[in-house]
């Protein structure tokens, strides 16, 4: 199968996967992540309706951001503080924020680029040692350093779930959304400016269950670019 074709099939199965949830399609973005190909298969994703795209190295982030303006660009990789201004530059939405450090630095870089960042604060729900973001204990705080920053825009939150387990998994997203909900009240307990109104969650492998459980954001990569998940 093409590129074109892949996603167009991936489109299809959320649309159908968001109809069994009662959601609207359009509830749900699918964020193409090209982070292992080149532009042309950008374009060709592009030429089937693809609009949105993920990259986790700060130059390829640019370099395809040049090559197609007019499309969505989100940074999902690992931030490193030197590199900040570059992803700020070019990113319309960092998924992967999880360090404090990271919150004043880019707010830093965005006033200085005259633009108001949009984030999400990646979380590490099940407790992974091998994953990063917040625990779940720390977020109240995180969300206080927020509310201080006047140049980045709390869009909600991002997390991975364990990969082949199935409860696990169904746990991770679960626990996202509770968690959305409870800070969602602290915010308003605090007359905060802000709103989580975002779920990044589910990649290839396990996005379906992140729609069940109101993932708003899905990452999906290799189903679309990748020949062998034919």
């Amino acid at each position: 199968m093409s590129t074109a074709t892949r996603y167009q099939n991936v489109r299809s199965q959320l649309d159908q996967e968001c109809e069994r949830a009662g959601r609207a399609s359009s509830d749900v973005l699918l964020l193409a992540v090209s982070k292992t190909v080149d532009v042309d298969s950008v374009a060709e994703a592009i030429s089937a309706g693809a609009h949105a795209f993920g990259e986790n190295r700060p130059d390829e982030l640019m370099r395809k951001k040049a090559a197609f303006p007019n499309e969505q660009w989100h940074f999902i990789g690992n931030i490193q503080s030197r590199r900040i201004k570059d992803i700020v530059s070019a990113a319309d939405l960092i998924h992967s924020v999880c360090k404090l450090e990271h919150l004043a630095k880019i707010d830093a870089q965005a006033k200085a680029q005259g633009k108001r960042q949009a984030i999400l604060l990646e979380v590490n729900v099940s407790g992974e040692e091998s994953k990063s973001g917040f625990s779940p204990e720390q977020m109240p705080q995180v969300l206080r350093s927020a509310a201080a920053l006047e140049n980045i825009e709390l869009k909600g939150l991002m997390t991975m779930a364990p990969r082949s387990d199935a409860l696990a998994i169904e746990e991770t997203f679960g626990g996202l959304a509770k968690l959305r909900d409870e800070l969602s009240a602290f915010i308003a307990e605090n007359g905060w400016d802000m709103t989580l109104s975002e779920l990044s969650m589910g990649m290839s492998e396990d996005w379906p269950r992140a729609v069940r459980y109101g993932s708003t954001i899905v990452r999906v990569g290799r189903a679309i670019f990748d020949p062998a998940f034919d």
